[in-house]
C-alpha cells in the first residue's frame, strides 16, 4: 500500500515511512492510495468472527507486506486486549463503550497499534525516534501508556495547562521512563500548532527523527475503523438502519468510521456531535470552513477549533459538498445542554456517561426526531470517572474508581512548563544533544 499527501506536493510513500514521518514533507496528511471493499460474505458472517480476525482482515490492506502476517496478527492481538461492549437502551438507541482499555479512553486502540508498529519498524534502527504529540485530554494518556518503555522511542506530550481533567493530567505526567509532559501556557490549538511547526522546521528535523502520535498519523487514525466493525457485529442481527453519533474533536474517529464504510460496512449515516467548538457544524450549514480559536468546555477532549482530520473526510467524498452532507450531519451543544444530557441519560436509563458521551447522546436524540426507524449508536469515548468533577456536579451518585484510575491518582505530577514554539524547540535540541 502506498500513501499520498493530501497537499499533493510530496512523493507517494510506504506505510512505514508514513508512520515514521507522521506528516508529509509538504505538511500534508497522508492518505491511502486506494481503499478496496471487503467481500459481502465478510459482513454476512461477521458474527462468527473474533475481533482479532475482523481486525486483521480489515486492516491488512493498509499495511500490505511491510509487516509479515504473523507479526501483524500479534500486534493486533496485543492491541485488542480488552472489550468493546454495546449497551442497548431501546430499539432506537445504544451506546458503544470504548473505555475498557488501560487509560479508559477510545484512543487506547490507536495508540497501542501505532506503538507496536513503530517498535517493529524501529527494531533495526540505531537512531532514536521522538514521538511528538499534542493532547486536549485523552490522547496524551493513551500515547504515554501505549509507548511506555518502547525501545528507541522517546515521547514528548504537549498539553494545555489547566484545560485537561485532573485524572487526564495524572495519566500523562506520572509515568516517567521515556515519557515527558510539556505543560503549555495556552489552548489545545496552540499545542497542535507547535507540533505541526516542529515537523516543518528544517533545522530541527535534520537533527532529530520526529513522528506524531496524534490522529494525523495513519497508524493512530486507521485502527479506529475497527470500533464500527465491532459495533456492527453486535447489532446487525437486530437492526438494519444503523447510524453512529460520534463525539467529535479532531474528527479522526468519524473519519475512520467512513473508511469502514468504504470497506463495505453498511453504515447508513454519521452524526458529528460537537460542543461549542462547532467549525464543522457551521460548515455543513454554509459550505464555508472557517477555523477559529478553541473554547474551553466540560467536554475538553473535543475543544478543537481547526480539526486536522476534516481534510481526510473531504477526500473520502472527493471534495463533493452535497455527497458529504448526505453522509454526515452535525449538531452543536452547549455545556448546559451537555449537563442536561448527562442527567437525562441517568434518569431514563440508569446509565452514567461522561461529558463526551453525553454530547454523542444529544446528537443521537436530535437525529431520531426526524428518523424514528433508525438505530443510533452513540460512542461513549471515556470512562465517567475521568471527569468526576463534571459528573458529580450533575448526578448525585458515588462512582467507584476503576483500577486503571487508582493506579495513577496518587502519583506525583511531573511536567515542564513552556510558553511558545521556541521553548519547545530548545527543549528538543537540548534533549537530543
Amino acid at each position: 500500500m502506498k500513501y499520498y499527501s493530501l497537499n499533493r506536493k510530496a512523493p507517494n510513500t510506504t506505510f512505514e515511512d508514513a508512520v515514521v514521518s507522521g506528516l508529509a514533507p509538504d505538511k500534508g496528511l497522508y492518505f491511502p492510495e486506494q481503499i478496496t471493499a471487503l467481500p459481502d460474505s465478510f459482513f454476512e458472517t461477521i458474527e462468527e468472527k473474533s475481533n482479532t480476525e475482523i481486525a486483521f482482515e480489515a486492516i491488512k490492506q493498509f499495511i500490505g507486506d511491510e509487516i509479515p502476517e504473523s507479526d501483524l496478527k500479534t500486534i493486533i492481538k496485543e492491541t485488542l486486549s480488552f472489550d468493546f461492549p454495546i449497551v442497548e437502551f431501546n430499539k432506537n438507541l445504544s451506546s458503544l463503550e470504548l473505555f475498557h482499555g488501560p487509560t479508559m479512553a477510545f484512543k487506547d486502540v490507536g495508540a497501542r497499534f501505532m506503538a507496536r508498529c513503530l517498535a517493529y519498524f524501529n527494531k533495526y534502527n540505531s537512531r532514536n525516534v521522538t514521538v511528538l504529540v499534542a493532547t486536549s485530554g485523552d490522547t496524551g494518556g493513551a500515547v504515554a501508556n501505549g509507548f511506555l518503555g518502547v525501545r528507541g522511542v522517546d515521547v514528548v506530550i504537549l498539553y494545555p495547562s489547566g484545560k485537561v481533567s485532573d485524572i487526564q493530567e495524572k495519566q500523562l505526567t506520572t509515568l516517567g521512563q521515556n515519557i515527558t509532559a510539556l505543560e503549555v501556557d495556552g489552548v489545545f490549538d496552540d499545542c497542535q500548532d507547535m507540533v505541526k511547526q516542529a515537523f516543518v522546521d528544517e533545522e530541527l528535523i535534520s537533527n532529530i527523527q520526529l513522528t506524531s502520535a496524534n490522529s494525523i498519523n495513519v497508524a493512530r487514525w486507521l485502527p479506529q475503523l475497527l470500533y464500527f466493525m465491532f459495533a456492527y457485529k453486535q447489532l446487525q442481527s437486530n437492526y438494519k438502519d444503523i447510524v453512529f453519533s460520534v463525539p467529535s474533536g479532531n474528527f479522526g474517529n468519524v473519519c475512520a468510521g467512513m473508511v469502514a464504510q468504504k470497506l463495505g460496512l453498511p453504515i447508513k449515516h454519521f452524526i458529528a456531535s460537537n460542543n461549542v467548538n462547532n467549525v464543522v457544524t457551521t460548515y455543513l450549514k454554509t459550505n464555508s470552513y472557517l477555523p477559529k480559536p478553541s473554547v474551553q468546555t466540560v467536554s475538553n477532549a473535543m475543544d478543537v477549533g481547526n480539526p486536522s482530520n476534516f481534510v481526510r473526510i473531504k477526500e473520502l467524498h472527493n471534495g463533493n459538498f452535497e455527497d458529504l452532507k448526505k453522509n454526515l450531519s452535525s449538531y452543536s451543544f452547549t455545556d448546559a445542554e451537555t449537563r442536561k444530557g448527562l442527567s437525562e441519560i441517568h434518569k431514563k436509563y440508569n446509565y452514567v456517561a461522561d461529558p463526551h458521551g453525553a454530547v454523542g447522546y444529544l446528537g443521537a436524540i436530535k437525529h431520531l426526531e426526524k428518523h424514528q426507524n433508525d438505530h443510533v449508536v452513540f460512542l461513549e469515548t471515556a470512562h465517567p470517572t475521568k471527569f468526576l468533577n463534571v459528573v458529580k456536579d450533575v448526578i448525585d451518585i458515588k462512582v467507584e474508581l476503576p483500577k486503571q484510575i487508582k493506579s495513577v491518582i496518587d502519583k506525583k505530577k511531573v511536567s515542564i512548563k513552556i510558553s511558545n514554539y521556541s521553548d519547545l524547540k530548545d527543549y528538543l535540541i537540548v534533549k537530543n544533544s
